[in-house]
């Protein structure tokens, strides 16, 4: 999941049972520029295409056929062990913060989980499929939010100010500087400022900058588990 993906067509597999609601987001995908290599409505046909085509993402609904219970999650999880190298977008109806802590696990790159109504707000989730694609993360807002409400500051994130919890909860959502500052209604500068501090209020040391916002997620994901 590289920077390669700039300059290539990004290729992507869809499990969806619902067969109206996966040809809408197969329209959307190839409509954004993505091409669809696979789509299916079972989750053990969708694990078997995806390792068959190795797509760069993978875009999955939780409740599938054949138990219609976690099969997607399941299948997505045994993807992540499988193709590490490959992203997967998680889709559900219910925002559920510990279907998406057990989806991430230690490895918060290369992950999105989405509210199905996302898929309404067309830019926004292709932008998120393709940042996956490319490493990045991308968690619902609902789900982040579900994560901090209420409870006490997790003692790992005790150091950091409201302000720098902010941002990087915002972090995890998968938004850019830009996105964050935008969210917070504080300027780009602002938030380098908050990510530098929070950076080295956790001890997160320098290892290039999308290597330590990965490491920066997992360590706020995993306090608010704990």
């Amino acid at each position: 999941m590289s920077s390669d993906l700039h300059n290539q067509q990004i290729r992507v597999t869809v499990g969806e049972d619902d067969l109206l609601f996966r040809r809408g987001v197969v329209r959307v995908l190839s409509e954004g520029g993505l091409r669809v290599v696979s789509e299916t409505g079972d989750a053990v046909e969708f694990l078997a295409e995806t390792l068959i085509h190795g797509p760069n993402v993978a875009v999955i609904d939780i409740q599938m056929p054949p138990h219609r219970d976690d099969d997607g999650l399941r299948a997505a999880i045994e993807l992540r062990k499988r193709l590490p190298e490959m992203g997967v977008v998680v889709l559900t109806q219910h925002a559920d913060p510990e279907f998406a802590i057990e989806l991430i696990g230690d490895r918060p790159d290369g992950v999105g989980y989405l509210l199905k109504e996302r898929v309404g707000d067309i830019h926004e989730f292709v932008e998120a499929v393709m940042r996956v694609a490319r490493g990045g993360s991308a968690l619902d807002p609902e789900i982040v939010a579900r994560m901090l409400r209420p409870r006490s500051v997790p003692d790992a994130l005790a150091p950091l100010t409201p302000r720098e919890r902010a941002v990087l909860a915002a972090m995890a959502e998968g938004l850019s500087n830009q996105g964050i500052a935008r969210a917070l209604y504080i300027s780009t500068a602002a938030v380098e400022k908050h990510v530098t501090a929070l950076f080295r209020k956790l001890s997160i040391t320098a290892e290039g900058s999308e290597h330590r916002r990965v490491h920066a997620v997992l360590r706020y994901l995993t306090a608010q588990r704990d």
